[in-house]
């Protein structure tokens, strides 16, 4: 088995058996962000046919200085979004499906169209036109590491950047000035933080034309329909039983989860 597969096989497998993932083995760790992705492509395979499922579409992470001073990663980061961890307003998560279940203010997007490179680099204005529709979402994150902050940025990014799901909010079409948005995640009735759609790379936009360039770069692709998570709006919020989120985004809607 060669370096790229016994990795993805070590992380896939902490996943399923919801294990904390402590720091991989020099020999099998991936080097370098281009590597990572290599590994992280082989997860997902291998998380095909598991609860996981078909990966749906995308997330970004790191793509707000409030997250990327949080972390200590000081670029974006992406990630897969799975059919088995996604979900409708109003979910109850069960805490022991998790090993430190969190949450993340988003705003979402769904593609229109196939995002096909060949055509130069993409831009916030040649997207545009490419999102179908926008979604005020929660994504759900999972501290599923030994320690999160002595792991490698390589490491996360192998093991989709805490990724574990997310909850979508009702498709809102024509939305004009997405950087103008304020997200607000409340927990238990009382506000939690908050955050712009100026936030995310100036427009989030911007962060989807970074996601589809660092695809291009890899040979691969958006393609219609994938959903795609921006990035935060508001420092991720650890949770605990019997907690209740909301997340509104103004002009896009209220989407909730609870834990029991």
């Amino acid at each position: 088995m060669d370096r790229t597969a016994a990795a993805a096989e070590t992380i896939a497998a902490a996943r399923l058996r919801r294990e904390a993932l402590s720091v991989l083995d020099i020999s099998i760790r991936p080097g370098d962000e281009v590597e990572a992705y290599r590994v992280q492509d082989a997860v997902h395979a291998r998380l095909l046919d598991t609860p996981f499922g078909a990966r749906i579409g995308r997330k970004i992470g790191c793509t707000t200085a409030v997250m990327q001073t949080y972390l200590g990663i000081p670029n974006p980061c992406a990630g897969g979004v799975f059919e088995g961890g996604t979900h409708q307003s109003g979910v109850a998560l069960r805490s022991s499906d998790y090993l430190r279940v969190g949450i993340e203010c988003e705003i979402a997007v769904r593609l229109g169209r196939d995002l096909n490179p060949g055509g130069g680099a993409f831009s916030a204005e040649s997207l545009a036109d490419a999102v179908a529709a926008y979604m005020p979402a929660i994504e759900i994150v999972d501290d599923r590491y030994a320690d999160w902050r002595t792991t490698d940025t390589p490491t996360l990014i192998a093991d989709d950047f805490f990724a574990a799901g997310c909850v979508l909010g009702n498709p809102v079409r024509g939305v004009g000035a997405p950087a103008e948005t304020v997200g607000v995640t409340t927990i238990n009735g009382e506000e939690a933080g908050r955050g712009l759609g100026s936030d995310v790379m100036g427009d989030p936009l911007n962060a989807l034309a970074w996601l589809a360039n660092s695809l291009a770069a890899r040979g691969q692709s958006l393609r219609k329909d994938e959903i795609v998570l921006t990035g935060s709006l508001v420092e991720t919020k650890w949770l605990d039983r019997g907690d209740r989120v909301t997340v509104s985004i103004s002009g896009l809607g209220t989407v909730e989860l609870s834990v029991t």
